[in-house]
């Protein structure tokens, strides 16, 4: 048995799918596969209950894993404590990122860290805002990119960008006429009741804070119209410039199209529709130095850290 096998384990307990941990660890799925094979041969035991749609921990699995986890943090624990970093400067850092930093702030702040540290390099996951939590708290990533905050023990959350939340629907006549007649303003905002919405999907940060911010304003999120949840931000412009419904997302993901005149944008409640983007980490792990060099670069490029 080594770390290596259950570090698999562990991933594909969490994830619930054999590609999905072999995507969360940067492996292969045979890889991931001959793992848990060999750690099951090893231990002469069945650790996954196995079916069409998902993967289930057997009841030695359950047992397995609060052993392993307790392993893989004091591996990570031991790894940052005596960081190569400090002896050659050279290292990798790993980066967790829910979809609108991901593809519109981090890409900046990678190419200053590049800059600035050439030796130095990155792997980078793209998932939603749960997800990302996730793999800080279990120690998989050195820091994550999250566009809400969630309830999790040891997480230190460092908002660093002030976020818009606008509703986007189709530049017709109809929404023309809505916008110009001042109903579409924060004070109005009952229409949107009214009309089919697309969402993205369970555990995104956007979804999350657009539920926070409709019941601040009032307006009953269980009765809205939703014809669809998704992941993909792009399919989801595609969606509403069609005319399919109407939906909520970040400024920064909308912005082209509103310029370009494939959308429209409604802002929502004043200052009550911005949200954070935040850095997060784990506390209960040191953080390395090339972790901190990282964060300061983030705060270069943006200073609100």
């Amino acid at each position: 048995m080594n770390l290596k096998q259950l570090e698999a384990f562990a991933a594909v307990a969490e994830e619930g799918s054999f590609s999905k941990a072999a995507k969360a660890l940067f492996l292969t799925q045979p890889t991931v596969s001959a793992h848990i094979s060999s750690l099951e041969k090893e231990l002469g035991v069945r650790l996954f209950i196995r079916n069409t749609k998902e993967v289930n921990l057997s009841e030695d699995g359950k047992i397995l894993y609060g052993y392993a986890k307790q392993m893989i943090i004091l591996q990570k624990k031991i790894e940052t404590t005596y960081d190569q970093t400090r002896k050659d400067g050279s290292h990798c850092i790993h980066i967790a990122a829910s979809s609108v930093p991901s593809q519109y702030l981090l890409p900046q702040i990678l190419a200053r860290f590049s800059e600035k540290y050439p030796q130095e390099h990155f792997k980078i996951m793209e998932t939603d805002s749960a997800k990302v939590v996730e793999q800080v708290v279990n120690g998989n990533v050195d820091i994550g990119f999250t566009g809400t905050v969630l309830d999790k023990k040891y997480c230190q959350y460092i908002p660093f960008y002030k976020d818009e939340l606008v509703v986007i629907t189709p530049n017709t006549d109809r929404f023309r006429n809505l916008k110009k007649s001042g109903a579409g303003k924060a004070a109005g905002k009952e229409w949107i009741q009214n009309e089919p919405v697309i969402l993205r999907e369970e555990g995104s940060g956007t979804r999350k804070e657009a539920e926070k911010l409709l019941k601040k304003m009032g307006l009953d999120f269980d009765s809205l119209k939703i014809v669809a949840s998704m992941e993909n931000q792009e399919t989801i412009k595609r969606s509403v410039s069609r005319g399919m419904g109407i939906s909520i997302i970040s400024r920064l993901a909308a912005g082209d199209e509103i310029i370009e005149g494939k959308m429209l944008e409604f802002s929502l409640d004043g200052e009550s529709g911005r949200r954070d983007i935040n850095v997060v980490y784990n506390k209960n792990f040191h953080l390395s130095s090339l972790a901190e060099k990282f964060l300061r670069v983030v705060d270069k490029v943006y200073p609100s850290l």
